[in-house]
């Protein structure tokens, strides 16, 4: 999750759902060390938990992980006063602006720095999904409040938009780097309809008209160039 959802209550709910959540915090997250010193002797009063207060600027008490492209990863096991939980955080420096730094967490206290890492970042990649499923295949379109009836049209949206995808790897087979656009395969459905009511309105016969390239010229107008 990115980090609007880096709440409280969200995160709650995540967890009671025996899920754990990846996410984003403040620059000034209000963190705590755990204290992993000698235990006190039987007496009176509670065992120490805590052992200060992160200050993000000094890193000197999180665990160094490895540097590429210039950012360097640190981890350690803080407790959130705000959640009130333990959470695994990862810190990203910027090795030549030390004040450039995000800070990741995971409410998965075992899950490794890079695994933190790697999650967050295919973050971006699923919100285009959702993107592309809201503005075409009509996701968020559903007209109804029945729980059934909106897994089918959800499963329905993400269906017709993962189809989209197959067809383009099938079309542009010999260039698999070519990135995908949803208004290109828009584009190309809508053009081929237009020129489908022509054929019929003015009693044309397609079958010489499609093998001229002005035909796929048309047929591609409008297509995203990438």
């Amino acid at each position: 999750m990115d980090g609007f959802f880096s709440k409280k209550k969200f995160i709650n709910g995540v967890t009671n759902r025996h899920l754990h959540q990846i996410g984003r915090l403040r620059r000034d997250a209000n963190c705590r060390y755990l204290y992993t010193g000698p235990k006190r002797e039987k007496g009176s009063g509670n065992q120490k938990t805590y052992d200060g207060k992160v200050d993000w600027q000094d890193l000197s008490r999180f665990t160094y992980h490895h540097t590429q492209d210039g950012i360097a990863s640190y981890s350690q096991i803080l407790n959130h006063q705000c959640f009130k939980r333990n959470l695994k955080v990862v810190v990203l420096v910027n090795e030549k602006i030390k004040k450039n730094y995000v800070i990741l967490f995971s409410t998965d206290q075992h899950l490794d720095a890079q695994s933190v890492v790697t999650y967050y970042k295919a973050r971006s990649q699923i919100e285009f999904i959702f993107r592309d499923a809201k503005q075409f295949t009509g996701l968020s379109d559903a007209q109804t409040r029945d729980k059934k009836c909106l897994d089918f049209h959800f499963n329905a949206s993400l269906t017709t938009l993962n189809l989209s995808k197959a067809e383009h790897l099938k079309t542009h087979w010999d260039t698999p780097t070519k990135p995908f656009s949803m208004t290109s395969i828009k584009a190309c459905y809508f053009n081929t309809f237009f020129l489908e009511k022509f054929f019929s309105m003015f009693d044309l016969d397609p079958k010489h008209i499609k093998k001229s390239p002005q035909y796929t010229y048309l047929i591609n107008y409008g297509n995203i160039a990438a």
